[in-house]
């Protein structure tokens, strides 16, 4: 699998941990958990948890998967839990806790699973491909692909996740800009903090704001308040690198790359998945899983659809030609030739219309992140068992104005994921308005832009650019990105105060 692949499950296995969470600590109430963090339990729980989480992130200079260490951690922090409880007497309640922990990660495998599938659909029917070749047909100069990008990343993004969209946005970045390393740099900033900035305003376009909706401490309709913000976000900082990019036009790229067969129909299946995913959550109280579920059947009966009849036609094409001995003689740089002669139509036929197996696709899951966050689920969930997410509401919003303890939330995650920082917020469940979980969701959404490490973008376009885009590439420019974060808070206050 890819970086692509592994980074953007990344982003997604968050998706519902916290409500079985919260349900955990609603199930065992009867009787008050006990308080473990300062006990050893609680320190040697911490130090597990930090020593496997420094070891994933430092995966590709030990070639330790990261599965490992995470599972490991999760496994003995929960042996030492019931340890305690045993000898107290209270086996049956860490029992209920890890298992709503263990139901968590089970809805979010479903959710993942249905995600994923869609998506390696897509890209084999050469959908992302098929975007990237019309970006490169065209006569763009610099300074406008970069706001063409910037703005497709962004409104992208509100649909798919940010890693997908930076990584598809800088295969063009590339391909345009292999002459003007500065233009590659300055773009992939700039596709860093839109692909952030447009998820935060989208209920499942960020795991930020995927956590908050799952919670409902948010209504649906109330995260697209966030759009001009968002915006702003985006808009602030690119208008001044704009300045700095270069005026030339790079050469057009000329290449045919037709869709496959399917791949429009594909989209719109992907999207009324979305649809019956939220409305099983607004209309109908199910979770979004059972709708995402529901979505992956239309799917299927369209692959056996694609599966029967293609053959057929096919089939009776290769009876007229024969493919093998006159496919030689093709000229696929005629185009006049290519269209009047039939084995080249036959030829584009079986490149185009090609089946896919659903199932091939669910194989293809990374396996080793599922599992890395199996074992992430479990030991915050864990932590919070202890009782450390606790002590930490309280400290951090308890005795600190909610405002600044949110602005600090979407600093934090620009050296922590926001997805882990947003499920340690939700865990903690403060006492706060619906403006300050909007305000929380902004910023632990786009503060990740202020650093390349503070988001999988940035992860995946450094890892894709192979050091021209890079980590002090990004720094030099962080000022000028924190601008757009004070000011997206600026406006979430100005246009938003009736939620406060």
């Amino acid at each position: 699998m890819t970086r692509f692949s592994v980074l953007f499950i990344f982003q997604l296995l968050l998706l519902f941990s916290l409500p079985c969470f919260a349900e955990a600590n609603d199930t065992v109430s009867v009787t008050k958990p006990i308080d473990l963090t300062q006990h050893w339990v609680g320190y040697l729980a911490l130090i597990l948890f930090a020593v496997a989480y420094l070891l994933a992130m430092t995966e590709e200079l030990t070639d330790l998967r990261k599965s490992k260490p995470m599972v490991f951690a999760a496994s003995v922090i929960w042996i030492c839990i019931a340890i305690v409880y045993v000898n107290d007497g209270m086996s049956e309640q860490a029992g209920l806790a890890f298992r709503s922990s263990l139901e968590a990660y089970a809805e979010l495998f479903l959710f993942i699973m249905v995600s994923m599938t869609y998506l390696n659909a897509m890209e084999d029917r050469r959908v992302f491909e098929r975007l990237r070749v019309w970006l490169l047909s065209k006569d763009f100069s610099y300074r406008q692909l970069f706001w063409i990008t910037g703005f497709q990343a962004f409104f992208i993004s509100s649909v798919c996740n940010n890693l997908t969209t930076a990584l598809l946005m800088g295969s063009v970045i590339l391909a345009m800009g292999k002459n003007s390393p500065r233009f590659v740099t300055l773009s992939c900033i700039n596709i860093v903090i839109a692909s952030n900035a447009g998820g935060s305003f989208s209920p499942f376009g960020d795991i930020t704001t995927l956590l908050v909706w799952q919670k409902g401490v948010v209504p649906f309709k109330d995260f697209f308040s966030l759009l001009i913000p968002a915006i702003i976000n985006l808009a602030l900082p690119a208008a001044i690198m704009h300045f700095f990019i270069p005026k030339e036009t790079p050469e057009p790229v000329q290449e045919s790359q037709p869709m496959k067969r399917g791949g429009m129909v594909i989209i719109v299946l992907f999207a009324l998945t979305i649809i019956t995913a939220t409305c099983f959550e607004n209309f109908l109280g199910l979770p979004p899983a059972a709708g995402m579920m529901l979505g992956l059947t239309y799917l299927k009966f369209y692959s056996y659809y694609m599966q029967k009849t293609p053959s057929k036609s096919l089939a009776l094409a290769t009876e007229k030609i024969n493919v093998d001995k006159i496919s030689a003689k093709i000229d696929y740089f005629a185009p006049m030739k290519y269209m009047n002669n039939p084995a080249a139509r036959l030829k584009k036929d079986i490149t185009t219309d090609q089946p896919f197996d659903v199932f091939t696709k669910v194989a293809n899951l990374e396996w080793d992140t599922l599992l890395f966050f199996y074992g992430v689920m479990v030991a915050v969930g864990g932590l919070s068992f202890i009782g450390y997410l606790s002590v930490a509401s309280t400290h951090l919003y308890g005795e600190m104005d909610p405002t600044i303890a949110n602005i600090l939330v979407g600093i934090v995650s620009a050296f922590i994921d926001n997805g882990t920082i947003m499920l340690a917020v939700l865990t903690m469940n403060p006492d706060i308005s619906q403006g300050q979980w909007l305000l929380v969701t902004l910023t632990a959404g786009v503060g990740g832009s202020m650093l390349s490490v503070g988001s999988a973008a940035g992860v995946g376009l450094m890892g894709q650019t192979k050091g021209i885009y890079t980590f002090v590439s990004h720094l030099k420019w962080t000022p000028v990105i924190v601008l757009g974060y004070i000011g997206s808070i600026a406006a979430h206050f100005l246009i938003n105060s009736r939620y406060f």
